[in-house]
């Protein structure tokens, strides 16, 4: 009686038989986009806190075992999503503190305003105030960056910097979120 091939084969080759499975599939192209897409709806529709990972997984139609293969946590997928919600935000060179506050609140009001994305920022950086790892992921691949493009369009130390991310981002959330500031 003919059976199945096992998912595995048996190579001969050298002294003693050794196990070779079968290649791993090609990564789903667009993928990210998909996870992205379902973990802001997610957020959207039940809030950040009860948007756990086997829920997006589930709205996005994959394993939660591929989320947790690109993301450790929740808080690094949020993150994630917001840089790609946000995009680059590259302030123009040589200009001043009065020529960026105003457009930089509203750009930061407008990213925001999207559907699940100031749900998502309000909680990812509520999560970052207990969790010492979701802060330096936040650190790294958010502020950091921000904060260097800013310095080099002002030509300013990085503590002055540092003070008109707050105001920008205090002005923005405080007037989306009231009961934040």
């Amino acid at each position: 009686m003919p059976t199945n091939p096992p998912p595995w084969t048996w190579s001969t080759r050298g002294r003693a038989a050794a196990w070779s499975p079968e290649p791993a599939p090609r990564p789903r192209t667009g993928l990210n986009a998909e996870v992205f897409t379902a973990t802001l709806s997610t957020v959207h529709d039940i809030g950040y806190a009860r948007a756990a990972v086997e829920r997006i997984a589930a709205a996005a139609g994959i394993a939660k075992s591929t989320v947790y293969r690109r993301w450790p946590s929740k808080g690094a997928l949020i993150v994630d999503c917001l840089l790609d919600a946000f995009g680059p935000a590259p302030p123009e060179e040589g200009a001043d503190w009065a020529e960026l506050m105003s457009p930089m609140i509203r750009w930061i009001a407008a990213k925001t305003a999207g559907s699940g994305v100031g749900d998502a920022f309000a909680g990812v950086f509520s999560d970052a105030v207990s969790d010492p790892a979701l802060r330096e992921i936040l650190s790294t691949r958010l502020q950091d960056p921000c904060r260097l493009a800013l310095q080099g369009a002002l030509d300013e130390h990085e503590n002055r910097v540092l003070f008109f991310i707050d105001v920008a981002v205090a002005v923005a959330v405080g007037t989306l979120f009231p009961g934040w500031a």
